[in-house]
């Protein structure tokens, strides 16, 4: 058999380019090009495993923390307020998507303007929200008043929806009198002119309601800010989608918008006349 046909009946067999043989064909600077190619091959796939089981663990922890049968999710009642900043700057980025990182650097709440509450060690749920205000309000006396200008509370209590505002308000009417109302602003079933006429007749302390109400408020000159001691968030409780009120681009966006208004972030730090931002 002559050498030519020798090689036709030689089988097709293609051979593997990880193979000693056919490294062994390449100059040392390409097997060095491999190996180094390799070793950031697995090195990339190392970083995307360990980024996986971060957010496996991140979203078990984010599990164990929501209560159900309370409607709570509790870890809130653990966040320093670096933590609640470092959150609330994670949901901004995600549902404002459209914004440059300066239009976003603008709508961050400063950790220094939220008010440290993980001292309260209790549920954060409705029953002890008149105990938590009379903890953090310093002269818990005052939460029993209202300014004799009508429509400017001390309080401003902000949930996702008008069913729960009206659950809160329920549970901060020990804090009513004869001179000091407690509002429900909200726009399910409540129209926003008679919501004006209550704020513009009626001395009130404290006001419970959600974000975009809020705002049409104040833009309307109804609801006055300027005697305005707090603004507390209902932040722990969640409905039965396990969602907040920092949960939901529909009132998170609104939420973080009205909190940011010029009238409020220049006293979250202010040594006087200061106004106490905090998420219950």
């Amino acid at each position: 058999m002559s050498i030519d046909e020798s090689r036709l009946q030689d089988p097709l067999l293609e051979r593997d380019s990880t193979s000693p043989e056919a490294d062994a064909g390449l100059s040392p600077s390409k097997k060095r090009k491999r190996a180094r190619d390799g070793e950031v091959e697995v090195e990339v796939a190392s970083k995307k495993e360990l980024k996986k089981a971060k957010k496996r663990k991140a979203a078990k922890m984010e599990e164990e923390d929501l209560d159900l049968e309370a409607g709570l999710n509790k870890a809130f009642s653990h966040m320093d307020s670096q933590l609640l900043a470092d959150y609330i700057a994670q949901k901004t980025r995600k549902y404002q998507t459209d914004l440059s990182s300066i239009e976003l650097e603008d709508k961050y709440i400063n950790a220094n303007a939220i008010h440290e509450t993980t001292s309260w060690n209790k549920l954060r749920t409705l029953d002890n929200l008149p105990g938590f205000l009379e903890k953090f309000a310093g002269n818990s006396t005052k939460l029993w008043s209202a300014s004799k200008k009508n429509g400017a509370p001390h309080t401003i209590i902000v949930t996702a929806a008008g069913l729960r505002a009206a659950d809160i308000a329920r549970a901060v009417r020990k804090f009513q009198t004869k001179d000091a109302a407690v509002a429900k602003l909200f726009a399910k079933h409540i129209k926003l002119q008679d919501s004006i006429k209550f704020l513009k007749s009626t001395r009130t302390g404290i006001a419970v309601g959600t974000p975009t109400r809020l705002k049409d408020l104040m833009d309307e000159g109804a609801l006055a800010v300027d005697r305005l001691e707090r603004i507390v968030i209902d932040a722990s409780h969640i409905d039965i989608k396990k969602r907040g009120v920092l949960d939901m681009k529909e009132t998170q966006v609104p939420l973080i918008a009205w909190l940011g208004q010029s009238e409020f972030k220049e006293r979250y730090t202010a040594a006087e006349k200061g106004l106490q931002l905090l998420f219950y």
